[in-house]
């Protein structure tokens, strides 16, 4: 594995054996850190949006049941 730095842009080589699925799982990482890094969401605010979502899935939950 090669790691290069450039200008712009720092370059991965690997080789072509790698398992594909497993470079596009890291390239997604690496592009969700990137977009989080600009985000002004505080923990609370993640945090808050978590339990909406949990509170809105339960309520689908229990109607599809029937509870």
């Amino acid at each position: 594995m090669i790691i290069e730095r450039t200008n712009n842009e720092i370059i991965f080589r690997v080789p072509a054996s790698m398992n594909i699925d497993e470079l596009q799982d890291m390239a997604d990482l690496l592009e969700f850190k990137e977009i989080a890094k600009k985000s002004k969401a505080t923990q609370k605010d993640v945090d808050d949006l978590v339990a909406q979502i949990k509170k809105g899935r339960w309520a689908d939950t229990k109607s599809k049941l029937n509870l």
